[in-house]
């Protein structure tokens, strides 16, 4: 994505993109799952709500974090079958431009 969504908060509301910022921290920090597992997590939520450039983001981040293409892959065939085929196809696009 060649510019960042959110970046227009920096102007015209900046509290909230303070708590946007804050919330993501408060999300993906390690803990009991370590932070690749919950950017694995996110992809999938991503594909199975057609985010294709979410899907592209959050694995560059799982796969920054740690996560193996192995893992990505397993990832996806769980959402797969929780939220059906389109989700697979929404990922294929991200993963295209990735691998």
């Amino acid at each position: 994505m060649s510019i960042k969504p959110l970046e227009i908060y920096k102007k015209v509301d900046p509290k909230l993109l303070e708590n946007i910022e804050n919330s993501f921290e408060f999300a993906f920090t390690d803990g009991a799952l370590p932070r690749k597992i919950k950017f694995l997590i996110a992809m999938a939520l991503d594909a199975s709500h057609g985010a294709v450039q979410g899907v592209k983001a959050l694995t560059s981040a799982a796969i920054q974090a740690g996560a193996t293409k192995d893992e990505v892959l397993e990832t996806i065939r769980v959402a797969r079958y929780i939220s059906g085929v389109g989700c697979a196809y929404v990922a294929s696009h991200a993963l295209n431009e990735l691998f």
